[in-house]
Order: C-alpha cells, then sequence, then structure tokens
C-alpha cells in the first residue's frame, strides 16, 4: 500500500465525502480493526495521573497534619524578620490565607486553561503545569532557610495555578486522545490521580514521617518527585488529534498522531478521521475560532450542557467530601481508638476513596454515566444524613459511634461510585471541540470555588451548627440529584453532536424525552455497547 498517497486522499473533502452517520457506524466493518488500549495512550495516562494530577490531590491534602508545625515557622519567621508578635487571631488569618491562596489561584489557572489550550495545544499546557509544580516545590524548599512566609505564599499560588490548569485541561486532552468506548476509563484517570495524591499527602504529612518540623518544607514539596519523573517523558506523548485536526487544521498532523496513538492499520483509522471531520464542519459552522469564556456562557444553546457541568463540578465538593474526612479522625477517636489508630483509620477511608477511584475505570465503562451519577447522588445523601445523625447522638449510645463509622465509609464508597469521578470529564461528553476548553474551564473553576466555600464556610457551620452541617450537605445533594435526574442525557457511546441537538433549549429541553429511532445509528452504537460488541 502506498502509504503517502493513501493518508492524503483521507483530507481530500473531494475524494472521501462526510458520510451521514446513518450510513455507516465507526468500526461497524468487523473486518476492521477496533482500536483499543495502545501503549502510547496507556503512556499518556500513566504519565498524566501520576506527574500532574496526583501533585493536585498531594496538594490537598498534604497541610492539615504539620498545620501547627508551620503556624509555628510563621510566628517565628514575622518575630525574626520583621521584630514584632503576632495574636493567636492574626496567626489562624495567616494560616487561612495560606490555604485559601491555593484555592484561589487554581480558580485562575483553572479559566487559563481555557485560551492556553488552544493557543499551544492540550500538550503545551502539560508543559507549562510542569513548570508551574517544579517552581513552587522549589519555592517551598526555600522559605523555611530564608525565614520567609512570603514565599509559602508564592508556592501556593504557583502549586493553585498549576492545579486549576490540570484539572481543566488533562480530562480534555485523555478523553480527546481516547477512541470512543475508553473515553469514559480515561476520563476518570484525573480524578483517580487526584484522589491518589490526596491519600500520599495524608501518608506523608504523618508526624512520624515528613509531616514534623525538621521536614515540613521537603513534605510540602515531596510530589515534586513523580512531576519531574513524569514531565522528563512528556516529550514522548502526542498531541491531540482532535486538538490538531478541528482547532489548529493540521489535517497531516493529525493523522501521524492518530495513527502512532492507535497502533492499528491505517485503512481502520477512515472510519475516525470520517468523524473528525464532521466534527470540524460543525465548528466551523459555529465560527469555531471565535469560541471563548464569554461567548459559552452567552450562549442560550449552550446552557443547560453548561450548568450540568458547573453543578456537578461544584456538587463534588459541596456534598461535603473534604468535610467528612476532616470529622473522621475524631470519629474513629470517639469510636475508641487511639489517636494512632485514628489516623491510621483516616487513612483507610483514604484508600476506600482510592479503591472506588481505581474501579471506576471499569465502572464508567461497563454502566451508563446516568446510572452511576444517580445512584451515588442518592447513597450520599443518605449516608450524609445518617453521618449528621450519628454524631449528633456519638454519646448516648454505644453503637453509634460505630454507626457513624459506617456513615463515613458509606459516603466514601458513594461518592466513588459516580460523583467522585464523572463530574471531572462529563464537559467533554456534552461539549463539541470548539467551546469544550471554556466549557471545561468554567466547570474546573466551579470545582475549586466550591473547595473554597467549603474551606471558608465548614469551620463557622462547625462551629454554630455543628453536626447538622452533613444535613445541608445531604440537601444540595439531593438538589443535584434531582437536576441531574431531570436534565443529564446519557452520553456513553453516544455522538456529541446528538447530545448538543438534545439539550440546545436550554432549561426548556427535554432530553430524557428525546426517543431515538431503533434503526438509528445512535440506537445501534448503544445496543451494541450493551451487547458488548464496543
Amino acid at each position: 500500500m502506498e502509504q503517502g498517497r493513501d493518508s492524503e486522499s483521507l483530507f481530500k473533502r473531494s475524494d472521501i465525502p462526510i458520510r451521514p452517520l446513518s450510513r455507516q457506524l465507526p468500526y461497524s466493518d468487523i473486518s476492521i480493526e477496533r482500536p483499543g488500549w495502545s501503549t502510547l495512550l496507556i503512556l499518556a495516562g500513566v504519565l498524566t495521573t501520576l506527574g500532574l494530577s496526583l501533585p493536585v490531590g498531594y496538594n490537598i491534602g498534604v497541610v492539615n497534619t504539620p498545620a501547627e508545625v508551620i503556624k509555628n515557622f510563621c510566628q517565628e519567621a514575622i518575630k525574626e524578620r520583621y521584630s514584632t508578635s503576632v495574636t493567636f487571631y492574626q496567626l489562624d488569618l495567616i494560616w487561612s490565607s495560606i490555604v485559601a491562596i491555593f484555592l484561589v489561584g487554581a480558580a485562575i489557572g483553572s479559566l487559563g486553561g481555557s485560551v492556553l489550550a488552544d493557543k499551544i495545544g492540550r500538550k503545551g499546557v502539560l508543559f507549562v503545569c510542569s513548570i508551574l509544580g517544579t517552581l513552587a516545590a522549589a519555592v517551598f524548599v526555600s522559605s523555611r532557610p530564608l525565614m520567609s512566609i512570603e514565599l509559602l505564599f508564592l508556592g501556593r499560588l504557583l502549586i493553585g495555578l498549576c492545579s486549576g490548569l490540570t484539572t481543566s485541561v488533562v480530562p480534555m486532552y485523555l478523553t480527546e486522545l481516547a477512541p470512543l468506548e475508553l473515553r469514559g476509563s480515561t476520563g476518570v484517570l484525573c480524578p483517580l490521580g487526584v484522589t491518589i495524591g490526596v491519600l500520599a499527602g495524608q501518608i506523608v504529612s504523618m508526624r512520624d514521617l515528613l509531616g514534623n518540623y525538621n521536614y515540613w518544607p521537603h513534605c510540602i514539596a515531596a510530589y515534586v518527585i513523580p512531576l519531574i519523573l513524569c514531565a522528563l517523558l512528556l516529550p514522548i506523548l502526542p498531541e491531540s488529534p482532535k486538538y490538531l485536526f478541528v482547532i489548529k487544521n493540521e489535517h497531516h498532523k493529525a493523522f501521524q498522531q492518530l495513527k502512532k496513538l492507535r497502533n492499528i492499520g491505517e485503512d481502520s483509522l477512515s472510519a475516525e478521521i470520517e468523524e473528525l471531520k464532521k466534527e470540524q464542519l460543525d465548528n466551523e459552522k459555529n465560527i469555531g475560532a471565535n469560541w471563548n469564556i464569554g461567548r459559552v456562557v452567552t450562549d442560550r444553546s449552550l446552557l443547560l450542557p453548561l450548568l450540568l457541568v458547573c453543578f456537578l463540578q461544584a456538587g463534588q465538593q459541596l456534598s461535603g467530601i473534604n468535610a467528612v474526612f476532616f470529622y473522621s479522625t475524631e470519629i474513629f477517636h470517639v469510636a475508641g481508638l487511639s489517636d494512632q489508630e485514628s489516623e491510621l483509620a483516616t487513612i483507610g477511608s483514604g484508600l476506600c476513596n482510592c479503591f472506588m477511584a481505581i474501579l471506576s475505570i471499569w465502572t464508567m465503562s461497563a454502566f451508563n454515566r446516568r446510572l452511576c451519577i444517580l445512584i451515588s447522588t442518592a447513597t450520599s445523601a443518605a449516608f450524609l444524613v445518617l453521618l449528621g445523625i450519628s454524631i449528633m447522638y456519638i454519646n448516648s449510645y454505644s453503637f453509634v459511634p460505630y454507626l457513624s463509622i459506617v456513615g463515613v465509609l458509606g459516603f466514601v464508597l458513594s461518592y466513588g461510585i459516580g460523583l467522585g469521578p464523572i463530574p471531572y470529564f462529563v464537559g467533554s461528553e456534552l461539549f463539541e471541540v470548539g467551546p469544550r476548553p471554556s466549557a471545561m474551564a468554567l466547570g474546573s473553576m466551579s470545582n475549586w470555588s466550591g473547595n473554597f466555600v467549603i474551606g471558608l464556610t465548614f469551620p463557622i457551620m462547625q462551629y454554630y451548627i455543628g453536626p447538622a452541617s452533613f444535613f445541608l450537605f445531604a440537601l444540595i445533594v439531593i438538589g443535584l440529584f434531582a437536576f441531574v435526574s431531570y436534565y443529564l442525557p446519557e452520553t456513553r457511546g453516544r455522538d456529541i453532536k446528538e447530545i448538543v441537538e438534545l439539550c440546545n433549549r436550554g432549561l426548556y429541553s427535554k432530553p430524557l424525552q428525546s426517543r431515538i429511532s431503533a434503526s438509528s445509528p445512535e440506537s445501534q452504537k448503544m445496543n451494541c455497547y450493551r451487547n458488548g460488541v464496543l
């Protein structure tokens, strides 16, 4: 076969017209090899999970245990450099600001991801994240020798920017690399890395390891080790073929990257190339080059998918997952465990969360998104109510502490079924390529904003209403359940163009009442999924 001539003909619209989906489904011919987990796709998943997503979670989980130690350092640094002392209230305010500036940086980084993803490419953003993360680690390590709390602020801001870019771009990058049947599995790799990172931060920050006065700067900078190791291999990764084809209009380069990524015969790529052509035409009709956050927000046809993405991302944090982990050590302690055993039990809860995140790689391929998110929100709300009641009466009856442990573990497991992984990548399945970066950025910003709101309000809620805080979290999750059950269309295995059309009437859309003809390609595709063909 003459490779050059054949690959070139794939991109000539006059040679191969874009066939409607109803004529032929991708990979419907059994003689055509279907793409799967190629070595390059696995490598992309591993490097972005361990090198970029893990540091995000690490910096969320690492600051809790050594908080008092770092506060003491801040007090000493202020006294040495400015010859003054701070009150207990002022010290708490300084520490809260150090913690919060990470979330502010993450929100800014999320918005920046919408611009950079199209300007320098998805892969280019990965390099920017690696540079920001490495600089932040260097700043952290330098803060103690220089006795500078300003460097702590700067380091947290830099790693926040890195984290925001990561959560807005990495899920989009991985889902654009993956073939249709693996998009759910690759989409959950970013939240998997975040979950592993939170657990790693909890372990490394234990007082017997690095969470003490001697090693705390190394503790908060330890994430840089996997980051640098993975960054060295980033040049091997491909750029998103969809980005090259649809946004940059670099067809031949897109084909070469797709061929390397799929590692299958050239003939087997023709259907996927045809899908890219169709998406490019749709993008050009919508003046795809002019997509930005302002246009996405004001386009009424995108209102519903944007609300779905933002509500799911914010709801993930407003469900109170971080508050549950905050309470878990105290709950385990009241149940009769020692301080060290309670600390280990909390890490055990983190392991349960990691287990569910790993399991989601399979569940996202085996089960529909709607089913997973509805089960997750319904059971999460139930366990939050159980947790609130059990904490209220934790000293009243001997069995209640154990009931509270059931509440903690049950919520963690329920959260991992859908509320944990799905919000990160569902935007890639609700938006076409043009508005996708902006939509993903707004979703990521909603996630970090929800995290910020919980961090700001939970101490106040804890002081005034105590365990009843979990009833508020349950109400939020119930509201999310109601919204999703009415408006979220099933996205697994469905053409994005069809989903866009189902949701283009905003809140007047009725995506669940739209019926697909049994003979339509979308119906055939869904049947293939149900029967295990795809």
